[in-house]
């Protein structure tokens, strides 16, 4: 439908925002009086009789002007702008622009008369249902009507863009759709007749007794914001009226007595014909035609950015099966996406096993069968709508329950999402418990929940899992098209390593960056270009690192052998939703080991008035001795720390929270926030604990509070 509609579309757009300036340009170069709607017409009349020696009617236009066709006092004829207060001429009306008009013809007909009036117009109707399924998508991704203006993931500009902007552009695009359905139905006659017939009572007729205009107790009622054209009398026989138009009726008025001889209310059919001219073009309205201007343009950036999505999402979604036939391969992957992007997930594992000589066999979960060869079973799905399957899983459980396996499978899932969502990979938890229930098929690792596209976290499943399987598996980052342009950091400060192998670094560029604690720093070391991400703790204007030091950490052990004076090429990822409020709202802020490195720019920065507790988790008392400096404890309203190794009980984070279950709940309730950051680990520990809190103190699901962004998390 896009494809077949889009050059028509094209044009129709273009014209549109061509045609939006033509009513913009009347309206400024329009002799609109201001102060005379409020005229009566008895008064109008009157006016322009002392000042014409005839008037034969006259019409407000769009503008609300007024265009009259007179007979002056010399015996011309002319048609004028008047001044209704006064009868002053002010112009004469002129031909439409040249460009208008042939934009007008390209626009309505494509200049191929009746036939491009119905192309045109089934445009019209294919633009209005690609609205209306626009809508029931963004329905279906945000779960409910209530949800349609929250708020949207971004996974790159085109999408982000595409949804955003038809949320808040969706009424103008429907109102352009309609309306020009409905005048495409109108000039093939295919609506009910709009025509008035009048019926003359010739009692109303009679010529005596005859009154002046100005005395006229109906021309006295009307005032001239309600007339849209008058017709007057053509000759002084008693047969001959005005004929007024006026915005919901048609009058035949007595010339005489100014009695009304015929009224007739305009049928809806009139009266949407009106209204869709208004609407769909502007007429009358600088507003208005604006909001046309910015729709039109809208449509050009929908048809880019809808092609980009469907590009996107087709190469994403490629399947590379690595010569295998599907009887043939030992490891057998399906894949459950609704926008593609999980395939580039699967791709890459799919890679990682040929690289080490396995046989692998990959298609999308809609394509479940049985496998004569197949040992291992791995799922990569993510979930769409309120944790339904994504369009190429649906058939996946029919096929399932009808499909025996040939033989005993191990089987894992990975799931992809969003916690920003309440369904978070909802599916992969449901796929999971399926298989689980088949006695053939044995899970080798529990279900495995990836946040937003995380590579660092499929990297640590995909660890996980070729520990358990004794493999050793190398998994290649892809390249980015447009990497940000690294700056030269210099090494101001560093501690010495600690007993938990952590150290902190301080860094120093000589150009000013913008960023905030709570943003990311990106490192790719020369060994395998692969993108880390540290998150940055803004002290005075430097950048304050904690790092662990692991065995075999390329990143980690670069930087533990830095010395001061040294430098590091990287650059500075924004990561906008895990900065600080700003509103003066209470805050918590939660972490463990070198997750603590955000909050100690923080609790620094002087900007922070807010009511703030952090709580932090380490190993030993001496985990916390390389923080003590930059812990503010006279801005902090409490600090709650768990050592797990200083006591025979371990004593986690969490444990803490779960102690102050009250507080949690109070700054809940109040719209305070809650900032988690450290290992994954921790986060769904924690995450766990402030469900439970949540349910039983505040009678509310945990997700209540994500959707208003009062739990924030940076976890890794």
């Amino acid at each position: 439908m896009a494809i077949s509609s889009s050059l028509f579309i094209l044009i129709a757009s273009v014209t549109g925002i061509i045609l939006a300036f033509e009513p913009i340009s009347d309206s400024i170069k329009s002799f609109r009086i201001k102060g005379s709607n409020d005229l009566s017409l008895a008064e109008t009349i009157h006016t322009l009789q002392h000042q014409y020696d005839e008037i034969i009617s006259f019409e407000i236009d769009a503008n609300n002007a007024m265009i009259a066709s007179v007979i002056t006092k010399e015996g011309n004829s002319e048609t004028i702008y008047v001044d209704p207060t006064n009868g002053e001429k002010l112009g004469k009306p002129t031909e439409k622009a040249t460009v208008f008009k042939f934009v007008t013809n390209l626009h309505r007909s494509l200049f191929l008369k009746s036939i491009g009036r119905f192309f045109v117009g089934f445009v019209s109707f294919i633009l209005f249902i690609i609205a209306i399924t626009g809508v029931l998508l963004i329905l279906k991704r945000q779960r409910s009507i209530k949800r349609f203006f929250f708020k949207i993931e971004k996974e790159y500009f085109a999408q982000f863009y595409h949804i955003v902007l038809g949320r808040l552009l969706l009424i103008p695009i429907l109102l352009i759709a309609i309306t020009g359905v409905y005048l495409s139905l109108e000039k093939f006659s295919l609506l009910p007749k709009n025509t008035i017939s009048h019926q003359i009572n010739t009692e109303n007729s009679k010529s005596t007794p005859k009154i002046a205009i100005k005395d006229f107790d109906l021309f006295k009622t009307i005032t001239l914001k309600n007339v849209k054209a008058i017709e007057f009398p053509f000759s002084d026989s008693a047969e001959d009226y005005f004929l007024i138009k006026l915005s919901d009726k048609e009058l035949i008025v007595n010339q005489f007595t100014g009695t009304i001889i015929s009224e007739e209310l305009y049928p809806f059919v009139t009266l949407a014909s009106q209204w869709s001219m208004i609407l769909h073009t502007g007429k009358g309205s600088i507003l208005w035609s604006i909001i046309l201007l910015i729709a039109c343009c809208s449509i050009l950036f929908f048809m880019y950015s809808g092609f980009t999505m469907t590009i996107k999402r087709r190469k994403k979604s490629k399947l590379h099966y690595f010569n295998y036939d599907k009887d043939e391969a030992e490891y057998i992957i399906l894949v459950g996406s609704e926008t593609g992007s999980t395939f580039t997930f699967a791709t890459l594992f799919a890679n990682a096993l040929s690289a080490i000589g396995k046989t692998v066999f990959i298609s999308e979960l809609n394509n479940y069968t049985s496998y004569k060869t197949a040992q291992h079973l791995i799922i990569f799905t993510s979930t769409y709508g309120e944790g339904e399957p994504p369009t190429n899983a649906k058939k996946f459980e029919k096929n399932f329950n009808t499909i025996q396996p040939n033989n005993n499978i191990h089987f894992s899932v990975v799931g992809l999402g969003s916690l920003a969502y309440p369904d978070f990979c909802k599916y992969a938890l449901d796929v999971h418990h399926t298989l689980e229930s088949h006695p053939l098929f044995t899970s080798t690792i529990a279900p495995y929940k990836i946040n937003n596209q995380s590579f660092v976290a499929f990297k640590d499943w995909a660890s996980i899992w070729s520990s358990t399987m004794g493999l050793s598996l190398h998994i290649k980052q892809p390249q980015k098209k447009k990497e940000r342009k690294n700056k030269v950091f210099t090494i101001l400060d560093r501690t010495s390593i600690n007993k938990d192998d952590t150290f902190l670094l301080r860094l120093r560029t000589k150009r000013t960056i913008d960023f905030q604690s709570g943003d990311l720093l990106s490192f790719s070391p020369k060994e395998d270009k692969i993108e880390r991400l540290y998150s940055i703790g803004e002290i005075n204007g430097d950048i304050l690192l904690s790092i662990k030091k692991h065995e075999f950490g390329i990143c980690s052990n670069h930087f533990s052998k830095l010395q001061i004076g040294d430098t590091i090429n990287a650059s500075i990822k924004q990561n906008a939703t895990f900065h600080f409020p700003d509103t003066e709202k209470e805050v918590i802020m939660i972490a463990n080991g070198t997750g603590i490195a955000p909050f100690l720019g923080m609790i620094a920065s002087e900007k922070n008035m807010s009511k703030t507790h952090l709580f932090w988790g380490g190993r030993t008392r001496a985990s916390l001795e390389i923080y003590n400096d930059f812990i503010k404890k006279e801005q902090l309203s409490s600090f709650h720390t768990a050592y797990s190794q200083t006591q025979k009980e371990k004593i986690y984070v969490q444990d803490l929270i779960t102690k102050e279950a009250d507080l949690i709940s109070n700054i809940l309730k109040n719209d305070g926030v809650i900032m988690i950051c450290g290992s994954i680990g921790m986060q769904k520990e924690v995450l766990r604990v402030l469900e439970t809190i949540s349910k039983t103190k505040l009678n509310l699901p945990l997700n209540t509070f994500e959707k208003k962004n009062q739990i924030k998390v940076d976890c890794y």
